[in-house]
């Protein structure tokens, strides 16, 4: 049977979920071009949060307490991301480059932190003749700090350039892409670098972590190339003072839902990220999982998260309210969570990977619709788009950095004191101090809920609108 060309659109806007995402603006295939950018930045993200972590307690045995530090460091740079957005919105050159120029650099600092970075971690190890003693903490935590303000400047700059470019009506399918091409970015990535260093020596980690310096500047060289129009600025133009940061910050947050959603951001990602290490020790230590039976939750985690971008995307492309679908990803986490809960009460195995699916499926929901809504936002007076998702990333990157150590910290404190004995002999169990984090995160995805309410608030009914004006769109947020 063969499809005409009418049908064979109707085929793979049905199965292909991202087949719509393009627009005249930004056809299809610059689309996936630009989308190489979040593939570096998943690469990266797998090297400083995975790969070299365990290189550095394990085969290079450096104290944990400094690897904590370094892997910190990252995290300490996530608040600049909205300075960096509201340069790159106000940003003045005579060709009228506003996203490119913070692409390169960011390209640059990424590239250069990945570049130092073996060199810098043999030295933190101890393998070091001259110099003093602290070279290698230093050179090490500079290493890091490049290339975490790398990757932020350039996701920061990459959003924004997307959401330039994308229409309204095709936003949120760019975001679920881009988002998947993430994920995508660091399951690859993850399973190509360890499989390279299984076999550990120096000369190795220095190969691979520089090949992966170097695909970072042939990725985002690739994804820059021809994304921005050249527009030559007046002379007016370039003599225009730009707003300070302050007055675009407090015309951004006087936006109304603006600050909402930046605090909503902030403790929904607490109420999905603290789990993040220690959902492998719960299988292992309660249910009695093997280490490979236990590896199969990041794969459960991350199919519910990739189905999150597909729903979220499909959902908002068919009219559905961003807020509301950050609310069933919030709905679905607590109803995960408490699946979690109930799998080490119960001894259920197959309980506790639906909890992980489900986990994965709330979170990669709330985290696109989140992020359509920053991306949505209007350019009102001196702040723009690039310091909405700026703010946006601040506020993610940061609250998943301190959830991990939040809920780490939680876990020792109210385990080792429940294993005392001094909560009774009922909650004298290892399983305690898990779910009391799990139960924390239940309590701030409710507390999230509560600040998502008034974002999703009905309007009152016009009957003068049409049926197609009275449609929900990602643009319109109730007032």
């Amino acid at each position: 049977m063969i499809l005409g060309k009418g049908q064979l659109k109707k085929l793979s806007g049905a199965y292909l979920p991202f087949a719509d995402a393009a627009s005249e603006g930004l056809p299809m295939a610059q689309l996936l071009r630009l989308s190489l950018f979040q593939v570096s930045v998943g690469m990266a993200t797998v090297l400083l949060l995975g790969t070299l972590n365990r290189v550095m307690i394990v085969e290079l045995g450096v104290a944990a307490t400094v690897v904590a530090f370094m892997i910190a460091l990252p995290v300490l740079s996530a608040p600049f991301r909205a300075l960096l957005g509201h340069k790159s919105d106000n940003h003045r050159s005579y060709i009228g480059w506003k996203r490119i120029p913070y692409l390169w650099f960011g390209s640059l600092w990424q590239m250069g932190g990945l570049a130092i970075m073996p060199f810098a971690l043999i030295l933190l190890s101890g393998d070091q003749i001259l110099g003093p003693d602290w070279a290698g903490k230093a050179i090490a935590g500079a290493a890091f700090l490049m290339t975490g303000l790398g990757l932020h400047m350039t996701q920061t700059a990459g959003l924004a350039l997307a959401s330039d470019r994308a229409t309204d009506e095709t936003r949120s399918k760019v975001v679920a892409l881009l988002y998947v091409m993430f994920l995508l970015g660091m399951a690859c990535s993850s399973v190509i670098i360890g499989w390279l260093l299984r076999d550990f020596d120096q000369i190795k980690l220095i190969r691979v972590v520089q090949g992966c310096a170097a695909l970072t500047m042939v990725l985002n060289m690739i994804a820059l190339w021809k994304q921005e129009k050249v527009k030559p600025m007046t002379a007016e133009e370039m003599a225009e003072i730009p707003p300070v940061f302050l007055e675009s910050w407090r015309d951004f947050m006087e936006g109304g839902h603006a600050g909402r959603l930046i605090f909503l951001v902030l403790i929904g990602t607490m109420g999905f990220q603290m789990q993040d290490v220690l959902l492998e020790p719960y299988g292992g230590e309660i249910l009695g999982l093997s280490v490979g039976a236990t590896t199969w939750l990041t794969a459960a985690n991350a199919i519910g998260a990739l189905l999150g971008f597909i729903l979220a995307g499909r959902w908002m492309s068919m009219g559905q309210d961003a807020f509301r679908m950050t609310a069933r990803g919030i709905l679905v986490g607590i109803a995960a969570f408490s699946a979690v809960i109930l799998s080490g009460l119960l001894g259920s195995i197959s309980l506790f990977y639906a909890g992980a699916f489900g986990i994965g499926l709330g979170a990669g929901l709330f985290a696109v619709s989140t992020l359509t809504a920053a991306m949505a936002l209007p350019e009102r007076g001196k702040s723009g788009r690039g310091l909405a998702l700026g703010a946006w990333g601040a506020a993610q990157a940061t609250a998943a950095g301190l959830s991990i150590a939040v809920g780490g910290a939680v876990r020792d404190t109210i385990g080792d004191y429940a294993m005392q004995g001094h909560l009774g002999a009922a909650f004298a169990s290892p399983s305690f101090g898990y779910s009391s984090v799990y139960f924390l995160e239940i309590i701030v995805l409710f507390s999230s809920l509560i600040a998502l309410a008034p974002l999703v608030r009905p309007r009152p009914f016009n009957p003068k609108l049409t049926s197609n004006d009275a449609q929900p769109g990602i643009m319109e947020f109730p007032t």
